[in-house]
């Protein structure tokens, strides 16, 4: 039996959660997420304020999809209640953001602005009084974590003098320069 499958996830009174057919459909106050899950491997029941994954049989396939489902419903529960978000910030000499409507404009050091539309559903919020520190937020965990790794893929942190987009918890590990050696 899996360790984190076979926990129930719990959710609050104010969240509506119900089954259709082969899709999960939680809806709090912050919006409402579906999720399709394989009922060949697995069943999801509610039950007591609580979502209980069960594996139909012991495949691999079915053990492989127990903790995965289980984990999928609760991000979408932690999704309506609180949401999920990542920070993101810029380092470099004129590097910079803004946000246009819902594009983000990315100064990285090219000959040319970078434009990246917003998908629905995720907002960007820049610090006070910062150009290059800002959290993107929503409600589902993958598409947050997706928006947040395609702005990075822009222009990645490089080893040397740490310039690019990094996530403020990252860390970069740096390297020495180039030495001038001596010659006698």
């Amino acid at each position: 039996m899996s360790r984190i499958g076979k926990l129930p996830v719990p959710f609050p009174e104010n969240i509506e959660v119900r089954l259709e057919g082969d899709c999960l459909v939680v809806k709090g106050p912050k919006g409402e997420l579906k999720m399709n899950f394989d009922s060949a491997f697995v069943s999801l029941e509610i039950k007591d304020h609580k979502i209980i994954v069960t594996r139909k049989d012991d495949s691999k396939a079915a053990k492989g999809r127990h903790g995965l489902y289980r984990n999928l419903a609760r991000n979408l529960v932690l999704g309506v209640t609180k949401g999920f978000s990542k920070t993101l910030e810029i380092k470099g000499v004129g590097y910079r953001a803004a946000l246009q409507g819902r594009t983000l404009e990315l100064n990285l050091g090219f000959s040319h602005p970078i434009k990246y539309n917003l998908p629905e559903g995720v907002d960007v919020v820049f610090e006070e009084k910062s150009q290059t520190n800002f959290t993107i937020s929503g409600i589902d965990k993958q598409l947050v974590g997706q928006v947040a790794a395609d702005i990075r893929d822009f222009k990645k942190p490089e080893p040397y003098k740490g310039k690019g987009i990094k996530y403020s918890d990252e860390y970069v590990a740096r390297k020495a320069g180039k030495s001038v050696s001596k010659k006698s």
